[in-house]
């Protein structure tokens, strides 16, 4: 008796899958046919499934070794992918050779960048402390006490306003302290080392000499770890904010009501109308003691001005006092970076427009050091927008020393105005 290949083929699948239906296709067999037609029946079935098995299995093992290897082709490219992803993570290019090396994973290394910080100081220095004639020990000169304790103390060699203990606050001394003395376009900078729990406040008013005349509201700032807030309680920033070991710049813009303020080169707060006028400044570090010390140092105000788009068409020159260098160096402070980056901004978008970059200093120092200095000071600027992008031919550069004072060097304001880059089209 002979099966279609079909029927032993469907035997063979079934078989494969269930070793028990096969022993039970046998019993049903013997059943229907007499002994000698069951056995041939069975003889040839079980021949034919038996090779139908046979090329069943062999196709059943390719399969799973085709699978075994795709499934290793796959975790070779996973596991390659993965290994590039993180090589790619430790390239560093060389743009001078235009080539670029690849470096062992290692702890990431902070490094401040100000490519997007906008905040442009004002044109007007109306007070300016850089702490240089002060003596350690003594109360800041330039300031006057609110409460607290506050004195001049040396930090790695450098001179800064220590906010002691008793809830200290200070502010700016002015001749008229009575009156509003922060005009309506305004910008406040200073440099703080906080190593207490809790928030630094920056006050927009007077705390001594306005009190009788403060405003209602949030009318202050405060700075804590990596956060700043508008008049935000001290109890609801986070321990983990605190970063109480390294110097912030702290940046304040006000133009006719709008408030923007920045924390190193990030801007964190953006108000479009604040709800009161600020008419003065007072400093305040309300937890400062012995074991937790304020450090601040080089704060400026200033008075804003015209847009540098509107000056040099007016003045034929744009004159920028915050390009800020390191002391007798022209070294660019981070800072710096608002005001070049309006600088190149106005370049690009005005690819006509070409700048003499002039370099002046104060009167403090030697006249032929003072020279070379601001000649230095004037091609590093010059570099630093070629560097980003602008031709070599649309700028040149040049030093003047102090031979050209726009004030009488007879106060910290006048000086901080004299220390200038100017940049008069050519």
């Amino acid at each position: 008796m002979k099966y279609p290949a079909i029927l032993i083929t469907v035997f063979a699948l079934l078989m494969l899958f269930s070793p028990e239906l096969r022993s039970q296709v046998k019993v049903d067999v013997k059943g229907k046919v007499n002994q000698e037609a069951d056995n041939r029946a069975n003889n040839a079935t079980d021949r034919a499934i038996d090779a139908g098995f046979d090329k069943i299995e062999e196709g059943v093992k390719g399969i799973f070794k085709k699978k075994d290897k795709n499934q290793k082709e796959d975790k070779e490219i996973t596991e390659a992918a993965s290994e590039e992803e993180e090589n790619q993570g430790n390239v560093e290019s060389d743009s001078s050779e235009g080539s670029s090396t690849v470096k062992s994973p290692q702890k990431k290394v902070s490094s401040l960048s100000w490519a997007k910080y906008d905040f442009v100081p004002g044109d007007q220095v109306i007070f300016e402390d850089n702490l240089l004639d002060e003596e350690n020990g003594e109360f800041p000169s330039r300031w006057d006490l609110k409460r607290g304790n506050v004195e001049i103390a040396e930090l790695d060699g450098e001179k800064v306003i220590m906010l002691r203990d008793g809830a200290p606050q200070i502010v700016p001394y002015f001749k008229e302290p009575q009156e509003d003395h922060l005009p309506d376009v305004f910008t406040v900078e200073l440099d703080l080392l906080y190593k207490g729990e809790y928030p630094f406040e920056i006050n927009l008013y007077d705390m001594k000499n306005q009190e009788n005349n403060s405003p209602t509201g949030y009318t202050y700032i405060t700075v804590s770890g990596n956060e700043m807030r508008m008049g935000t309680a001290s109890s609801d920033y986070p321990d983990d904010s605190k970063d109480p070991d390294i110097w912030r710049h702290i940046s304040i813009a006000y133009t006719d009501g709008k408030l923007k303020a920045y924390l190193d080169d990030t801007r964190l707060i953006n108000i479009p109308r604040l709800d009161f006028n600020p008419s003065g400044i007072t400093l305040h570090a309300y937890h400062a003691s012995d074991e937790n010390h304020c450090y601040v140092k080089n704060v400026r105000i200033a008075k804003g001005g015209v847009k540098y788009y509107d000056r040099v068409m007016k003045d034929g020159k744009i004159i920028v006092n915050g390009i800020r260098f390191d002391v007798n160096k022209s070294t660019l402070k981070p800072e710096s970076m608002g005001a070049i980056n309006e600088i190149y901004t106005l370049m690009k978008d005005n690819p006509d427009l070409k700048f003499s970059v002039e370099g002046h200093t104060d009167s403090q120092g030697d006249d032929a050091f003072n020279l070379k200095l601001s000649e230095e000071r004037a091609n590093a600027v010059r570099s630093k927008l070629i560097e980003m992008g602008i031709s070599a031919d649309r700028l040149a550069a040049k030093g003047w020393g102090e031979s050209k004072p726009i004030s009488n060097n007879a106060s910290p304001e006048d000086m901080a105005n004299n220390r200038r880059v100017e940049f008069v089209k050519i």
